[in-house]
């Protein structure tokens, strides 16, 4: 099957090294295309660039797109024997934003990449001129997958075991057939997903070692900011909740009206919480909007981007 990175970017996949919050250098996997404004896309939990696959070509050609998996994702580097602090991923994005771009960016982000996001717009403002965040974690209660609940449950030794005997690998039609059905559960139209989608989504847990491990242990780490919200102790998901207000760029709130996983009433919710944000519900949309509701996505941000 044909390269995906290669079918997509003028130049393929490019890497880039980045110190992460821990304080050592990684390699980042990202891809570029079309000119003008930068505009980033950021994926959710579990996921990598392919999952912007439906808006790529429509946006770069009023945008340079920049696509990159977040470390331990995709094809990015996994430092599977450094444990993570709660939030390096706001620390990471910041240092990917900086050293592609000398100017604020555009910010388009999806589920736990809009969470992201939404930090990063907090801290440092100077960073984003524009967001588009669709189906955020921002009210999660509990963890919305009985497959992620699962990894947060398991002993990270666990885990690390059956990515290093390549147990994926050796049970890759299985895998494929498992996540083929998890993931058509959160499209409104499950028939939109192709044999090359189910390849390509499942191909780094199947191929590269140690995808599994570094989302059962970013699961972990969700997991436990929930519990800390709902017990009010100090989290980084309630300092993000208390600060909502500080995100003072246009914002544009996209949610899958049919979302399951984190219900569209969320985002009403969280729109009044930001000062200049503005709400559109998708129709025909469950949680992954960005493939399932691709030329609706598109659209909107389009729109929102030329009227702001």
């Amino acid at each position: 099957m044909k390269d995906w990175w290669q079918a997509t970017f003028p130049k393929g996949r490019q890497s880039l090294i980045i110190t992460d919050a821990n304080g050592y250098p990684v390699q980042i996997a990202y891809g570029e295309k079309g000119k003008g404004q930068t505009l980033f896309l950021l994926h959710g939990v579990g996921s990598w660039s392919y999952n912007w696959r439906s808006s790529i070509d429509t946006l770069s050609q009023h945008f340079r797109i920049i696509c990159f998996d977040a470390k331990g994702y995709g094809f990015s580097e996994k430092a599977v024997t450094r444990k993570e602090k709660n939030g390096h991923q706001v620390i990471e994005f910041e240092r990917v934003i900086r050293s592609l771009c000398d100017e604020p960016a555009i910010v388009v982000a999806e589920s736990l990449g809009a969470l992201i996001a939404l930090a990063i717009a907090q801290k440092n403002p100077q960073l984003i001129t524009r967001l588009v965040v669709l189906n955020v974690p921002i009210f999660a209660q509990s963890l919305p997958h009985w497959g992620m609940w699962l990894l947060s449950q398991m002993p990270i030794e666990i885990v690390q075991i059956i990515d290093s005997l390549r147990l994926p690998l050796l049970f890759a039609p299985i895998v494929r057939e498992i996540m083929a059905v998890e993931r058509r559960d959160v499209l409104f139209d499950p028939s939109i997903l192709t044999q090359e989608d189910v390849y390509w989504i499942t191909y780094p847990y199947v191929e590269l070692p140690g995808t599994l491990a570094k989302v059962a242990e970013e699961l972990q780490i969700a997991a436990r900011e929930i519990e800390h919200l709902q017990t009010n102790k100090p989290s980084f998901l309630a300092n993000i909740q208390k600060n909502l207000s500080a995100v003072t760029c246009p914002t544009l709130v996209l949610w899958g009206e049919q979302d399951t996983w984190f219900p569209a009433s969320d985002g009403k919710k969280l729109c009044q919480y930001l000062p200049n944000a503005k709400l559109q519900i998708l129709p025909n949309c469950r949680h992954d909007a960005s493939f399932g509701a691709s030329k609706d996505v598109n659209a909107a941000i389009l729109e929102f981007l030329q009227d702001s």
